[in-house]
């Protein structure tokens, strides 16, 4: 299913009708609606408004429930009973996943962010919660930085409200943009797979879109809020969060906060594992209509994280803080072929400080701190048309990414005992992106074509460069222009079935890390790692193929995708180099191999059960090759297989859910990155719900239940004398409560 955030269609027309989905009696938002000359699309609660002229039909489409086309009488008789009901209909328009977070029982597919996903600390977290995603793991609880089909670091797309991001201030990604995320106010992630949506910026493997809570108006002002908590009993974590605002017909502002620390954790063998961190991020919303037409958005968000172990980088994190703002206005127009216009302007800035005060090292010969900061700004602005049966999209955008920073090294033995030296890590570096881009989508009968393009100039500069670095390059500036195309094409049958074939082209120039490290370990290995400025940009040639069949009882799809990569940046070593850190086994450079491959497949089963109970199977499999070196790329997770069985009891009251998940053993490893052969595992948890009205509820669960020892293929191994990777937690008790304000 796919979600397109469209902006609800505001009029002065008299009469309204709502829909309704019929699976969960919830209103359907962003359908777009055809009557006689009049034509817009369904607000936050699903309501269209009408001047009734008894001579027009209408026509109704959306991307998750199909076509709809009633006639003039069906019409009458919904203005008289004031709603439609309709089906949802299994529809695709992009390989996508939306996280339908602890799915309600009628509809496996509807976003239900619930209170208790709200609480999670980290965004990744709730990424795991399908198999498509692994994560990085170089911290027992913090900072995991996703991967999707193997695609990593500035190969995913990660933005919120499809515009503003965050770079990692810290160059071994202790703070990757999916930790900025301030969790507590997002209504829905939008995972699109693959290199097809060009809208919300460079999308070379795929994009995470956090898409935030929408304002809520009303005739009356009024207080809502909630208020929201958690203890979990391994590693004593304890999270917190909440909200209270105020609005009326024209305004709604609020607050927002959150809170989350823990210890270190056991794993299923009875070892401790380092898991330390202190977590907040509080902010304030506020949304204010301005005409009948025109909304203005504000947001301002500031996270701060303190004390966070990381026991497989060199450092700890010892302070982040991170401020995000960003301004968003919309205008809607009404009977034209100009739909909507929005324009958002942000700002992001990361202030960071990592050190090794806090590692037991025995010799300690060195004392290290880093000081960072990055800075992220642009703008996007975007008009929305409709005439007929298609629908463009078209605007412009711009970001800026920007990072400075100094490694500073007291040595407190050897030669060296004494002195202070100082490395420049970042240079001063700067990337300026401007990217012009389209997509139209088009419905003919039981057909719908969707077409997109991006062409994108990308500028890089270092403006402080090392001594060090400079001797390896005369020239630290270089520009670029990335050309970007997809297009798709999907069938829907009535019997259920749907098809869909897409093809795209995606380039993409170095990052900042990739061009402007300046001999520091950020990799998989301990080898330090040197910029390379020079770097051509990497095209992405994929193609997906989506396969659905959906009745009342039985949901199942089936995509399958294949990536053909040129000059995919890797890295090699320099026997020519000497480290700047003993402890450090030698230098690799960034640089270019011809050739890379990657395939695999996504498969899910849903089914509505007898007795309350409804089961879903998913599966996901990457497959990556080095056609350079004839070997296995690194850092691709193994089969991953989850099974979730819910019920659902006394109206909805009491919902328990086990979920199993089971992981193959990675046998396919990169040997010339440090990468060992990773064991299979099954781990089983069990979760209650109890929902006792409206305001308040509550759950508790067991993760864990079988105390299983084991660890992810892309955790990170511990930098001591054991050099064992990072077990997962195990055995652990959760409870959770939440209070709801209106």
């Amino acid at each position: 299913m796919l979600v397109i955030g469209l902006i609800p269609f505001v009029s002065n027309a008299q009469s309204s009708i709502r829909l309704v989905n019929e699976n969960t009696n919830a209103g359907i938002s962003g359908a777009a609606f055809i009557y006689g000359d009049q034509k817009g699309y369904s607000d936050d609660k699903g309501a269209i408004s009408l001047i009734p002229d008894q001579t027009s039909s209408l026509f109704l489409t959306h991307v998750s429930f199909g076509e709809l086309l009633l006639t003039t009488n069906e019409v009458a008789d919904a203005l008289v009973s004031g709603r439609i009901i309709w089906q949802p209909k299994v529809q695709g328009i992009q390989p996508v996943t939306i996280i339908a977070l602890h799915q309600t029982p009628q509809d496996s597919l509807i976003m239900a962010m619930s209170n208790r996903d709200r609480l999670s600390h980290d965004a990744s977290l709730i990424l795991t919660q399908t198999p498509e995603i692994a994560v990085i793991r170089k911290s027992g609880n913090y900072g995991l930085d996703p991967v999707l089909r193997g695609f990593k670091y500035d190969r995913l797309n990660i933005v919120i409200d499809g515009a503003q991001s965050a770079n990692a201030a810290c160059p071994n990604r202790m703070d990757p943009p999916t930790s900025q995320i301030a969790i507590h106010a997002v209504d829905r992630i939008e995972i699109l797979k693959g290199p097809y949506s060009l809208r919300f910026g460079n999308n070379f493997g795929g994009t995470i879109n956090f898409v935030s809570e929408g304002p809520q108006f009303t005739e009356v002002p009024d207080l809502y809020g909630r208020l929201s908590g958690s203890y979990e009993s391994n590693g004593q974590l304890y999270r917190s969060e909440g909200r209270l605002g105020w609005c009326g017909k024209v305004f709604d502002v609020s607050v927002l906060g959150a809170w989350s620390q823990g210890t270190d954790y056991t794993d299923g063998h009875s070892q401790k594992i380092p898991a330390g961190f202190q977590r907040g991020s509080f902010g304030t919303a506020a949304a204010f209509k301005l005409s009948n037409t025109q909304k203005l958005v504000v947001n301002v968000n500031r996270n701060l994280a303190r004390d966070v172990d990381f026991p497989a980088l060199p450092m700890d994190l010892a302070k982040d803080d991170t401020w995000l703002m960003n301004f968003k206005h919309a205008v809607h127009f009404h009977n034209r072929w100009l739909q909507s216009w929005e324009t958002t302007c942000y700002g992001t800035y990361v202030d960071h400080l990592m050190d090794n005060y806090r590692k037991v090292l025995d010799p300690r010969k060195v004392d290290a701190e880093t000081s960072a900061t990055t800075r992220n700004y642009g703008a996007r602005t975007e008009g929305r048309w409709m005439r007929g049966k298609g629908l463009l999209y078209a605007g412009l955008d711009l970001r800026v990414d920007e990072a400075d920073g100094y490694r500073t090294r007291l040595f407190l033995m050897g030669p060296n005992e004494g002195k202070s030296l100082q490395d420049n890590t970042w240079q001063d570096s700067r990337i300026t992106k401007v990217g012009l881009f389209s997509e139209y989508q088009m419905s003919l009968a039981d057909w719908r074509l969707v077409l997109a393009g991006r062409l994108e100039v990308n500028q890089a500069k270092a403006r402080v460069t090392a001594p060090e670095f400079s001797s390896l390059y005369d020239d630290v500036e270089i520009s670029q222009i990335n050309p970007s195309f997809s297009g798709g094409i999907t069938r829907s049958f009535d019997t259920g079935l749907s098809l869909g074939f897409w093809i795209g082209w995606a380039q993409r120039s170095a990052s900042l890390t990739e061009r402007y490290i300046n001999f520091l370990p950020v990799g998989s290995d301990p080898y330090e790692m040197v910029g390379n400025p020079k770097l051509s940009p990497e095209v992405n040639y994929q193609t997906d193929w989506t396969w659905g069949w959906k009745n009342t009882l039985t949901q199942l799809n089936l995509t399958f995708f294949a990536s053909y990569l040129t000059n995919f940046i890797s890295s090699e070593i320099r026997e020519d180099l000497d480290a700047m850190m003993p402890s450090a086994p030698g230098v690799r450079q960034f640089t270019n191999l011809d050739e890379a491959f990657r395939t695999g497949f996504e498969a899910s089963w849903g089914q509505q059960l007898m007795a309350g109970l409804q089961h879903r199977l998913q599966v996901a499999y990457t497959y990556a090759d080095d056609l350079d070196n004839k070997e296995p790329l690194p850092e691709i997770a193994p089969l991953d297989l989850r099974y979730r069985l819910m019920g659902s009891y006394w109206n909805n009251k009491i919902l328990p859910e086990m979920s199993v998940r089971h992981v193959l053993k990675q046998q396919r490893i990169a040997e010339n990155f440090g990468e060992t052969q990773t064991p299979g595992f099954t781990v089983l948890d069990l979760l209650v719900r109890y929902q006792s009205s409206r305001t308040i509820s509550a759950s508790m669960g067991v993760y864990n239940l079988l105390d299983e020892g084991y660890y992810e293929h892309l955790s990170r191994s511990v930098r001591d004398a054991s050099q064992s990777p990072i077990y997962a937690p195990g055995r652990s008790f959760i409870l959770t409560m939440a209070i709801q304000l209106n």
